[in-house]
């Protein structure tokens, strides 16, 4: 009587403790389950062991936060953490590979898989190397800021024009070197005056010399450049008494839609061109940037104080190469 009247407040319960064991048990919660050593934390799902880290002094955790190594000996109460040795496959009949070789595959040319001759010649390397301070030089040179190269100047001659040359550096006050003879002298901005008198120019703006070194231009100006270098081929063009090469610059770029940027350098009281049609400095190579020069000559001093004659002809261009490609450095004298 008892039995029927209590069976279910027994077998409930026994039902439970059942279910919560076999839970524990098939759930992975036994020692030796399912292939687990306790004893064994350096061993994975696979049964092999994970290779042994190598020593350096720290050991790191799963979460990447860097923990100290534990020292000590039985002496002192420690006990040093056993060495996991990598077992050598090849005794076990398994195949290995030795580890990939890096490749630099931005340097491999598909054909004969050899490293691109025009990125490792490009001035600076395959990776640069100029630093800040030569950039800055670079840059100075191609503003025209008293580039050595150009042309060497005659002193005895730019004074005799009116240049007034600092003894102790040899520049005048702008750092500008003397000017070779029968060149014109810079004319500074501020004290020109333009008048209403007009007359005629030649400008041309050119990049040809990038379709020579196409693999060293920023692949996202590929586009920008021209099939025959062209900008803009040689255009007469109207100018007014006093303007320099860089009015001409200014107006005819507006004029025909090209781009252009520039910025003052007050070191050298002139505009430095940055860009043209979206080409830069250093676009295409480290000593890349654009060069002027007027009736064969590339004055060693800035466009905005090249104070313009009737029919002088202007030639922008940009250069890979600080002016060597395109005549401007060391190509004119010493």
């Amino acid at each position: 009587m008892w039995w029927k009247k209590n069976k279910w407040k027994v077998i409930v319960p026994v039902l439970i403790v059942a279910v919560l064991a076999a839970a524990f048990w098939y759930g992975g919660g036994a020692p030796g389950l399912q292939g687990w050593n306790v004893a064994d934390n350096n061993t994975t799902l696979s049964g092999q062991p994970d290779a042994a880290p190598e020593d350096s002094g720290t050991d790191t955790g799963h979460s990447g936060e860097t923990v100290p190594e534990e020292t000590g000996s039985a002496e002192d109460g420690t006990q040093e953490a056993p060495e996991t040795e990598q077992p050598d496959l090849s005794e076990q009949g398994v195949e290995t590979e030795d580890p990939p070789q890096e490749t630099q595959t931005d340097l491999i040319s598909p054909d004969d898989e050899t490293p691109a001759e025009g990125i490792e010649s490009r001035p600076g390397g395959t990776e640069g190397g100029m630093t800040a301070q030569e950039k800055l030089d670079a840059a100075a040179e191609l503003a025209g800021g008293s580039s050595p190269g150009v042309q060497a100047g005659d002193k005895a001659y730019s004074e005799s024009q009116g240049m007034v040359i600092d003894p102790d550096t040899g520049k005048d006050q702008y750092l500008t070197d003397p000017v070779p003879e029968g060149k014109p002298l810079p004319v500074e901005p501020q004290d020109v005056e333009i008048s209403d008198t007009a007359y005629t120019c030649t400008i041309s703006i050119s990049c040809a010399t990038i379709l020579d070194h196409m693999d060293w231009l920023d692949p996202e100006k590929v586009e920008l450049v021209p099939e025959d270098g062209w900008i803009l081929e040689p255009t007469e063009v109207t100018f007014y008494e006093g303007e320099s090469v860089f009015n001409v610059l200014q107006r005819t770029g507006k004029q025909q839609g090209i781009h252009m940027e520039f910025e003052n350098t007050p070191m050298y009281n002139s505009a430095y061109i940055e860009g043209i049609h979206n080409l830069y400095e250093f676009d295409c190579g480290e000593l890349s940037g654009w060069m002027y020069q007027v009736n064969g000559w590339f004055p060693n001093y800035g466009c905005s104080r090249y104070q313009l004659q009737a029919g002088d002809v202007i030639e922008w261009e940009y250069t890979c190469d600080l002016g060597v490609d395109v005549g401007g450095y060391y190509s004119t004298g010493s």
